[in-house]
């Protein structure tokens, strides 16, 4: 048993991110969105859901809101190099480019999650533990 047991780490090991990701169960979307949301409550930054995408699988924009008439928008990137999915800029800048940026994606994806961050400090959590 113990060989077959290495056999299959080994095997498990060489696999690419990708490959990996997709023997792994994967959460909803929906579910993500609704932990995401809670753990921004849970530390006072303000969040809502711009555009409810598709429960199951739909991509997930995070659009982080200064309040000062700048934003910045994030979307799910795949690091070929890290071999990890990282939170990647889509677009920064004036708001309203990065709200044409917004109707942009959705006009090519209509079940695109549209999460607006509204913080001074311009914190959106999506670097901590579970979120990336």
């Amino acid at each position: 048993m113990k060989h077959e047991e290495s056999t299959f780490l080994a095997w498990i090991t060489r696999m690419s991110f990708i490959q990996r990701w997709a023997l792994m169960p994967r959460l909803t979307t929906r579910f993500w969105v609704d932990a995401y949301l809670t753990r921004l409550r849970v530390n006072d930054i303000a969040a809502f859901v711009v555009a409810h995408g598709d429960d199951t699988a739909g991509a997930v924009l995070v659009k982080s809101a200064t309040l000062d008439g700048k934003a910045q928008l994030f979307q799910r990137s795949y690091d070929l190099l890290e071999d990890t999915r990282v939170w990647a800029v889509l677009s920064e800048g004036d708001e309203r480019d990065v709200d044409a940026s917004i109707a942009k994606q959705r006009q090519f994806d209509s079940d695109v999650w549209v999460i607006e961050v509204e913080d001074r400090q311009g914190r959106t959590l999506l670097g901590e533990q579970g979120l990336q």
